[in-house]
This record gives structure tokens, C-alpha cells and sequence, in this order.
């Protein structure tokens, strides 16, 4: 940066990133050509053409490589812009950029401490909307409730009975609806402020973390879950708590659209550098044409599934968003209403850990 400070000192080239570096090798094209002229001129013996040629050509060589040394110098704010971008996204590190140039180098630094200034406050608002929703809009929706239940519990007569019924359905949906909405703030800020190194991912612990988790609903249901793997484990650059996350969401979801009886199928492969999860079901499928609004927050596709289960249109949406900061794809596919659907992650796999 030192570079960069002292020509910003210099009053044509202060305003201008593109001039500092058309000054430099301007400097860089200049200088051997005078040191030949020089040469030519004070040089008091003769010179034959083979010496000129090789003075020329080691004072060119000589420039070149101290004009590519300057430039690399000179391009410091560019790297250290994009580092900060790099440690800001990936660790969550706020950056520490001079913000006092007026060249688009400077404005370039100080645009990205700005806006990720304005990021964090946003966040931080967004904290404490969170709060506010976990404290105060949930005992707004709980008291109506306990109320609605003293009155049932009070025998009442029908007609305040049913009344009360009611209330007691219309809070609980609210309180689901406010339920969600807190999880998806603070999944979306978990995903955000994870800093993502490459790990050996275990896909074992991942399958069963999937049967606890969601064994019960399947032999609620009396589906079959079928894995077809043998891989044990690779390395990727996700976390072992997001994959199962993925995981257990995608299975979720066939499980909630699938009818009783039916199978779910997980397949967990790798093909070249990659390693691709395919969960497939046989339950209501969707229209092809709208595949990329299921992946959309409170997407207006969300259906109540096979028995009722109701839905709120963001478990696909924070896949999506776990998929997406871990590099990888991923992707929906239907034939059709009521013909199944095929839900597929790709992630790229790594030679080892660098934890």
C-alpha cells in the first residue's frame, strides 16, 4: 500500500486508479529507452551492433521486470479488497480497508466497508426482530388460547363451545406461522455467519441422524426409506450438521407428500469429482415448470401434504440456501402430478480436510 499511498499523493494521478498505472509503465517503457540513448551518446568508445544488442536487450528485460514488480505493488488495494470480501464472507470477519482515496481503487474499499457496515446493522435489526418475535408476538398469540381453553374446560354450551374451538384452531396456526417464521431467521442467520471448510463429511452418522429423526414419522406413515450407498464418507466443504440438515429436510418432504405405504428411495454416489444425493419418492409430484419456485421463500406452491400435514414453504428454501454457500447444486424433477419427485444435491469433493 505504500506505493499506492505515495501516487495518490500526486496531484494528476490522486482522482485516478487507471493513471497510476499508465504512469507506471509509461516510467517502465521510457526509462530503458533513454538509458539507450544515454548509452549511445556518452559512451566514448565505439560500440559495435552486438553490444547494443545485448545492452539493449538487459536494460529492457531489466525494466520489464522492475515495472511488473511496481505492478504488482500498485494492485495491493484490489487484493486487499478482495480478501476482506473473502474473510467477511467465509469467517464473518468485518474489514479493516483505508477508505480516505478518492481513486475507483479507494471508492471500491470504501463502498465494501460501507455495505457490509450496513449488512451487519441489518442484521443486527433483523436480531432483534427475532427477539421481539420470540418473546412478545408468542405470548400474544398464547393468551388468546389459554383463554379459548378455560372456556372449554368450563363445559360450556355449544354454540360458545364451537366459538372457542375455533379461537383455539386460529391461535394455534398463528403460533405455527410465528414458529416458523423465528426458525427461518435464525436458520438464514446460522447459514450466513458459517464459515465453511472443507471436512470429511460422514455419511453414515447422516443416515442415522435421518432414521432418528424421522423414523417415526415413517412408520406413522408406514413408508419404507431405502439407502443405497456405499460410501462411508468423503471430504467436502460443508458442515457435518448442515448435510444432515439437507438431508433430513429433502426426506421430510417426500415423507410429507408421499402416500402411506409407499417408498422413499436415497441414493448417495460419487461420479468424477463429485458427490451427488438423490432422494426420489412416488408421492404427488409437481408441475416441471414450476420447479424453481419450490426452492423460493414461502414459495406459493406449499400443498398440504397426503394426510393433512401442513406446510410452510421454507424447509427447500434453506437447502437451497445451505447448497448454494457450500458451492454445490441443487435441483428438482417431476413427470408430473402424482407421479413422484426427485429431489438431487451435487457437491464437489475435496482431496482432504484443511481443518
Amino acid at each position: 500500500m505504500k506505493l499506492y499511498t505515495q501516487l495518490s499523493k500526486v496531484p494528476f494521478l490522486n482522482k485516478s486508479y487507471a493513471y497510476k498505472f499508465l504512469f507506471i509503465a509509461f516510467l517502465g517503457i521510457h526509462i530503458p529507452l533513454i538509458a539507450i540513448i544515454f548509452f549511445l551518446v556518452f559512451y566514448e568508445r565505439s560500440i559495435s551492433p552486438q553490444n547494443i544488442f545485448y545492452f539493449t536487450l538487459i536494460i529492457t528485460l531489466v525494466a520489464t521486470a522492475i515495472t511488473l514488480f511496481i505492478l504488482k505493488k500498485l494492485i495491493k488495494p484490489v487484493e486487499m479488497a478482495s480478501k476482506a470480501l473473502d474473510l467477511y464472507k467465509n469467517k464473518r470477519l468485518l474489514p479493516v480497508l483505508p477508505t480516505d482515496f478518492d481513486d475507483e481503487a479507494g471508492l471500491l474499499m470504501a463502498n465494501i466497508v460501507s455495505s457490509i457496515k450496513n449488512s451487519e446493522n441489518l442484521l443486527k435489526q433483523k436480531q432483534d426482530l427475532v427477539y421481539l418475535l420470540s418473546h412478545d408476538l408468542r405470548n400474544f398469540a398464547a393468551t388468546p388460547a389459554s383463554l379459548a381453553q378455560v372456556i372449554l374446560d368450563e363445559n360450556p354450551v355449544d354454540a360458545i363451545k364451537k366459538s372457542a374451538e375455533l379461537i383455539l384452531l386460529s391461535t394455534s396456526r398463528q403460533t405455527e406461522f410465528i414458529e416458523s417464521i423465528i426458525n427461518l431467521m435464525q436458520e438464514e442467520e446460522k447459514i450466513l455467519s458459517q464459515h465453511l471448510r472443507v471436512k470429511s463429511i460422514s455419511f453414515t452418522d447422516i443416515i442415522a441422524a435421518v432414521n432418528q429423526d424421522l423414523g417415526q414419522k415413517l412408520q406413522s406413515k408406514n413408508l419404507q426409506l431405502i439407502v443405497a450407498t456405499d460410501l462411508k464418507e468423503a471430504h467436502l466443504k460443508i458442515t457435518q450438521e448442515m448435510l444432515t440438515q439437507v438431508v433430513i429436510n429433502l426426506i421430510d418432504n417426500a415423507i410429507k407428500f408421499s402416500h402411506p405405504g409407499k417408498e422413499i428411495c436415497i441414493t448417495i454416489q460419487k461420479t468424477h469429482a463429485h458427490i451427488e444425493i438423490e432422494v426420489k419418492d412416488s408421492g404427488i409430484g409437481f408441475d416441471n415448470g414450476e420447479r424453481n419456485e419450490l426452492f423460493q421463500k414461502f414459495t406459493k406452491m406449499r400443498r398440504v401434504g397426503t394426510q393433512n400435514e401442513s406446510t410452510i414453504g421454507i424447509g427447500l428454501y434453506l437447502c437451497n440456501q445451505i447448497i448454494k454457500k457450500s458451492d454445490g447444486t441443487i435441483k428438482a424433477e417431476s413427470r408430473g402430478e402424482n407421479k413422484g419427485a426427485t429431489f438431487s444435491v451435487r457437491l464437489k469433493i475435496y482431496r482432504r480436510s484443511n481443518s
